[in-house]
């Protein structure tokens, strides 16, 4: 695609040309990430301990209202940017967070950029968002409007697939009103969303997912593009989940799993995490003091340590040798469950230090589990997701120009690249995406083969067989790409068959692939 653009610009009017310089920047940047989710479900919590630093604020404030994308700089610094496109560098607040209140009028501004020399920013930018179900309309609207700015942004009904999108393939029903010029180029680059839930599953919450998936499958024509997570896991009370045995993690568990169920194909998964505990164990807030605080309490009689962590209450009032401060801060920083598992880990190993212990309480968190499944779900496919957005841009480009001669150069320049057996990958994934927001409706076998044959880069896991010979893996492809193939031409409505021949192909080039490999043998 970045050659493709290359290629084009010398051949195009200046102002299509400026827009493919602006396609390949977003294709040299790195996936964008929204974090989005209900107002008070630890959003920023999560981000922080995503990114490993405390940064973003957590508490009611200024900047809490209003979109933050949190993206790799040489130098730390913050860039307050406004509707009018002027930018205002700020610095850093004395506790290495971003200021609580800007000192400007929000009402004029578009969203704040802080650029942070961490490492986990080099290959993921992540966006914070106000919380839906804020009090605050404006922060509702800046958070809707980053979910739906894709569809705002999106090709004016162009598909990258077959040159031209059919409206049958999905509603086109944009609704709203649009966000200003510079607003919309700030973040509209939400490629994926990791969503934030708490015990509670709401209607608003299967809205925002629909949203952006909507959006998605109108622009970037990415796949499963959005994970969610069942935050303030530690709060779920386990004897109100059937099959957790009165074990706290395996309630979470349990109910993120039943979640995920009802918010297929929203999601790609929901996964339990404890917010609070991550961000304390990544982001430096746990400290050789904290771990000294625990042997603490640790060494309280076992009655009265019962007591105290029967709730926040009694574990700060209770009378004992662990000063009320301390006990404070360890609540802060870890809750009830966090002192309650780091006490186990003392107390069967008394010379545990503080680097281990902080390693327990990141295991403990779940985050290495949202981290990977970030890395499967958006990161490993981060350039496909890219490269059919491009697509899509670079039609849309082309068709704004109004010059016939220009758009048919750059349309056949497209169809030679889709004719090319690796480019087949962003018929799948626009396919996946049509499939997955509902725009096109199958069978639900289908639905899952289809999200199971463009969800993964293995190819045994593609075909649902893990552990099989090649020679099986080949036979099974070319058997279901002849399914799919039949499929396509009896029975299915024109949309679905559509989907059918994209993944009619994409079984047979595994089926060559398999061949190349040996595996028909």
């Amino acid at each position: 695609m970045a050659n493709l653009c290359r290629r084009l610009q010398p051949q195009v009017s200046p102002r299509t040309a400026a827009g493919f310089a602006q396609v390949l920047r977003r294709l040299g940047a790195p996936l964008q990430v929204a974090v989005a989710g209900r107002i008070k479900s630890g959003k920023s919590t999560l981000v922080n301990a995503l990114i490993g630093r405390r940064v973003a604020p957590t508490d009611i404030g200024e900047c809490t209202r209003l979109v933050t994308r949190f993206q790799y700089g040489t130098v730390d610094r913050i860039e307050v940017v406004f509707k009018n496109g002027r930018k205002q560098v700020l610095p850093f607040a004395p506790d290495g967070m971003i200021p609580a209140e800007l000192g400007v009028d929000i009402d004029t501004v578009s969203h704040i950029e802080a650029y942070l020399t961490n490492a986990a920013l080099e290959n993921m930018t992540v966006i914070d968002t106000p919380g839906l179900g804020s009090l605050d309309a404006a922060s509702v609207a800046r958070t809707e409007h980053l979910l739906r700015a894709a569809r705002h942004s999106a090709t004016d009904g162009t598909d990258v697939a077959d040159g031209a999108r059919e409206r049958d393939w999905a509603d086109d029903d944009a609704g709203g009103d649009e966000l200003d010029e510079t607003s919309r180029n700030a973040v509209a680059g939400a490629e994926a969303v990791l969503y934030v839930m708490t015990q509670g599953l709401r209607a608003d919450d299967e809205q925002a997912l629909a949203a952006f998936t909507a959006a998605t499958a109108s622009r970037e024509a990415g796949p499963v593009n959005a994970i969610a997570v069942l935050n303030k896991a530690d709060t779920i009370v386990a004897e109100t989940v059937e099959g957790s045995e009165g074990d706290t993690w395996r309630a979470a568990t349990l109910l993120a799993s039943r979640q995920a169920e009802l918010l297929k194909p929203r999601v790609a998964d929901v996964l339990p995490v404890i917010g609070l505990i991550a961000e304390s164990a990544e982001s430096g807030q746990f400290t050789s003091a904290d771990a000294e605080a625990l042997r603490q309490v640790a060494a309280l009689d076992d009655d009265a340590l019962d007591v105290m962590l029967l709730s926040a209450d009694m574990f700060t009032s209770w009378e004992c040798d662990v000063p009320a401060g301390i006990r404070v801060r360890l609540l802060e920083k870890l809750d009830l469950y966090g002192i309650r598992r780091a006490v186990e880990a003392v107390r069967e190993q008394p010379d545990i230090t503080a680097g281990t212990l902080r390693r327990l309480l990141l295991d403990v968190s779940g985050l290495a589990a949202v981290r990977a499944r970030l890395n499967t779900v958006f990161a490993a496919r981060a350039d496909g997701i890219k490269a059919a957005a491009a697509l899509a841009s670079v039609t849309a480009l082309a068709h704004a120009s109004g010059n016939a001669a220009e758009r048919q150069r750059v349309h056949d320049a497209i169809e030679v690249l889709l004719a090319k057996p690796e480019a087949h990958q962003l018929r799948v994934l626009e396919a996946l995406t049509l499939v997955a927001s509902g725009a096109v409706e199958m069978p639900a076998d289908l639905t899952e083969e289809v999200l199971r044959v463009g969800s993964n880069a293995d190819i045994a896991a593609q075909l649902g067989k893990p552990g099989c010979s090649p020679s099986d893996l080949a036979t099974y492809a070319l058997e279901r790409a002849g399914w799919w193939r039949s499929f396509a031409s009896f029975g299915a409505t024109p949309a679905q068959s559509r989907v059918a021949h994209v993944v009619h192909r994409a079984y047979f080039l595994i089926w060559q692939q398999l061949k190349a490999q040996g595996g028909n043998r």
